[in-house]
């Protein structure tokens, strides 16, 4: 561990210097003005790898962006650590709201990051906890102390959808043929107390559409008398949960898991404080699913919520109309095991059923993933935790993330193998809004810690 600290104290500058040079390329994928600037940030990471110690590295055509590939296969006997990450950042947007331009990289000391903190678009999602990966592997090189086979999957399409990405998996199963993803695009707790994402949530989006009379009409001529779609959407969004804030739809909970006792005591080890967490959003209470506390409401707990609903007249002054149509865009957040295309049929056969017979129902679905869990006995999970503990000085909590990342059901699939979620980014960095930034404290302490995570996966692979 000594010879890491020193390796990293005595690069910590060229280290700090190279991120710096990756984040000035604007690699923002979901604008074309931007896709040569994509390409040559690929190149770059390309160029980074051979430089860290890769023997073979790549650049890998897609329907898309680029993947960079690359390996050091040093006994095909031994564990393989796969690596994915991405060189893609989200855009801008909006620029006045900077304090800095985000391409224009700062160093700025911070309450939460008093030994400096790298103000950058994409300097913690993902450039800078991707490249802590390429500087972990160069430490392992340079010191002889790699104990198994690595491969890099670095791709440029993460912030659009990953389209490209599942094509590439799908046609490069023996090329990415590994032991355990490693993925860090994720955050932790703080700077004292590290955590481990070891579940993450599926997702159902659907629009639905409640059409009434043929046209819009006279309220005072026919209200009452036909329905008023915009009423009928109402009450079937609201007949959607009951009186303890449980999802009515039959059939939703059939596969979700209870957590055990000891995982949710282990996930209760997370510091949390209700009244922070009231006054930050400005609200009198919390509100949700009756059983539950916030922290397991929001991560190991299914849950439905309109993202948008609108019909009929909503300009200035007044028009007296029965709306035609009514529209509702709805999110359906899910748990392990729940699959996201049968969850949509249950809620497409469910919403249609429960409209009165004066109006018609359309539901449209629009996009969805699987969840995934990484059990806390897992030997990645053990590793990983062996890791934090010793830079930390403390064990990392297990936490589930509220959010989704399709991709690591996808490698799951496509690849038989389990993801670890090593992330070092803290919930205040920003990321995807203005002023995003990554501690340097971060960016250092996680080069420390992953060279770790491979020497305790192979011990505890024997």
């Amino acid at each position: 561990m000594e010879n890491i600290k020193s390796y990293v104290q005595q690069h910590k500058d060229r280290f700090i210097n190279e991120l710096i040079e990756l984040l000035k390329i604007p690699s923002v994928s979901a604008d074309t003005a931007y896709s040569q600037d994509v390409i040559d940030t690929a190149e770059a990471v390309k160029e980074s790898l051979s430089k860290a110690g890769c023997d073979y590295v790549e650049t890998c055509d897609t329907p898309g962006y680029p993947i960079i590939y690359g390996e050091k296969i040093i006994d095909p006997n031994l564990p393989t650590v796969l690596v994915y990450g991405h060189y893609d950042v989200q855009p801008p947007d909006p620029l006045e709201l900077w304090a800095s331009p985000p391409f224009e990289p700062v160093i700025k000391t911070t309450n939460i990051h008093p030994d400096g903190a790298i103000f950058a678009r994409g300097a913690c999602d993902d450039k800078g906890q991707m490249y802590m990966h390429v500087k972990a592997l160069e430490y392992m090189v340079q010191s002889n102390t790699l104990p198994c086979n690595v491969k890099f999957m670095i791709e440029g399409e993460e912030e659009v959808g990953s389209a490209s990405l599942a094509w590439f998996v799908e046609r490069n199963q023996e090329k990415l043929k590994n032991d355990v993803i490693l993925i860090s695009d994720t955050g932790m707790i703080s700077n004292q107390q590290p955590s481990i994402t070891t579940g993450l949530r599926g997702l159902s989006y659907v629009e639905v559409e409640v059409t009434g009379p043929n046209r819009d009409l006279h309220s005072g001529l026919y209200g009452g008398a036909v329905a008023n779609p915009i009423n009928i959407l109402a009450k079937m969004i609201a007949s959607l949960h009951d009186e303890n804030n449980h999802i009515t739809i039959p059939g939703f909970y059939d596969k979700v898991q209870e957590l055990s006792a000891e995982e949710r005591a282990e996930m209760a080890k997370a510091p949390f404080s209700l009244e922070k967490y009231k006054n930050a959003l400005d609200i009198a209470d919390v509100y949700g699913e009756k059983g539950y506390v916030t922290n397991e409401r929001n991560s190991i707990r299914p849950t439905l919520d309109v993202n948008g609903i609108w019909g009929g007249y909503t300009g200035e002054g007044a028009k007296t109309v029965i709306a035609s149509k009514a529209f509702a865009k709805i999110s359906m957040r899910l748990v392990p095991n729940q699959d996201w295309h049968e969850i949509t049929e249950l809620f497409t056969k469910h919403f249609t059923s429960i409209a009165p017979a004066g109006v018609t129902v359309k539901v449209t679905p629009h996009h969805g993933g699987q969840g995934y869990v990484t059990p806390i006995d897992s030997i990645g999970y053990q590793a990983a935790n062996k890791a934090y503990t010793e830079t930390f000085g403390v064990p990392a909590i297990p936490v589930r993330s509220g959010g989704s990342i399709p991709i690591v059901s996808l490698f799951e699939k496509e690849l038989k193998s389990k993801t670890i979620l090593m992330g070092f980014g803290l919930d205040s960095d920003a990321i995807h809004s203005p002023n995003e930034h990554f501690g340097i404290f971060n960016y250092l302490k996680g080069i420390e810690t992953i060279p770790l995570f491979y020497k305790y996966f192979v011990e505890l692979s024997k």
